[in-house]
């Protein structure tokens, strides 16, 4: 390699696009013009001996070389700024800023309410835009383009250098059936399981889950009375009718019916549902950003599965 042709700007501008994915958006992100950007490129590339990143309809793709350099790169950058530059200190308690969390719906229905009630003692100054998303990866996409600072989600399908991420939830699957049901009494056997109708959680309307998957492994199948897009309704309906329905442990406690419910093990063996906090990369060393995803980290880590 021809380390003459490298300088510290050349290494920010190949942090940036792999960061934005777009010449456009890095040269704004490092406050330079178009043009110059597209010379960094160039100037990466003949240093690197290697094309660095190809052009796609999804943006800039990055080349394997490219991704073994984004890391050390991006550490070394972080390394030089925390020796040159002294970060202010946040304060939650004087800030005045608005943070865009992007969250899905089981966090915006078990989580929102209450992180949203400690926000408002610890940073009374501080308030939050919600951005609802449905696909898992729909959160990267909003991540690139600048949309939200953070969001909360199913981890995304294809993890890259870019996008980080840590567990912030998780909850596993019980059957609930109401209170009054006299199966609430026996116990939930298999055998009680498979004699009742059960409603099941289908976002794309499919009369076949995760349950259904894990009967059929055993020959057994069970009796669909309902089939819901989600599950927060399902509480309700639970407790109002004979059916039951297994769904997250922390939507049958956090639902204002859940009182009315008994809660059984599943009599199958069903996976426990990981969620994440997500965010990008350009935003890791923000001091505000740190202590906002903090402050989610260690809030989300009352409510135990």
């Amino acid at each position: 390699m021809n380390f003459h042709g490298i300088d510290l700007n050349l290494l920010v501008a190949f942090d940036a696009l792999m960061n934005e994915r777009n010449v456009t958006r890095a040269a704004t992100q490092v406050g330079v013009s178009q043009p110059a950007m597209s010379a960094a490129l160039s100037r990466l590339r003949k240093c690197f001996s290697d094309p660095l990143f190809l052009r796609s309809a999804e943006g800039l793709l990055p080349t394997p070389r490219a991704r073994d350099l984004a890391e050390p790169i991006a550490q070394a950058l972080r390394q030089i700024e925390f020796t040159l530059v002294k970060k202010p200190e946040f304060v939650p308690e004087k800030a005045t800023l608005t943070f865009t969390l992007g969250l899905s719906d089981y966090p915006a229905f078990v989580l929102l309410p209450s992180l949203l009630q400690a926000l408002e003692t610890t940073a009374p100054g501080v308030s939050l835009n919600v951005h609802a998303f449905n696909d898992r990866d729909d959160a990267v996409d909003l991540l690139d383009a600048g949309v939200i600072d953070a969001a909360i989600g199913m981890p995304p399908t294809h993890a890259d250098g870019r996008i980080l991420t840590r567990p912030v939830l998780q909850d596993r699957f019980v059957t609930i059936i109401a209170k009054d049901h006299p199966a609430a009494r026996r116990g939930m056997s298999m055998k009680t399981y498979l004699d009742l109708h059960h409603v099941l959680v289908s976002p794309e309307s499919e009369r076949y889950g995760l349950v259904d998957q894990a009967l059929a492994q055993q020959g057994k199948k069970r009796k669909l009375a309902l089939t819901l897009p989600q599950m927060f309704a399902v509480p309700g309906i639970v407790a109002r009718t004979s059916m039951t329905a297994t769904i997250m442990k922390q939507v049958a406690l956090t639902s204002p019916a859940g009182h009315r419910l008994a809660l059984f093990p599943p009599p199958v063996a069903l996976p426990e549902v990981v969620f994440d906090l997500i965010w990008h990369r350009r935003s890791d060393a923000h001091p505000a950003q740190l202590w906002f995803r903090g402050f989610i980290s260690d809030h989300a880590a009352c409510f135990a599965g």
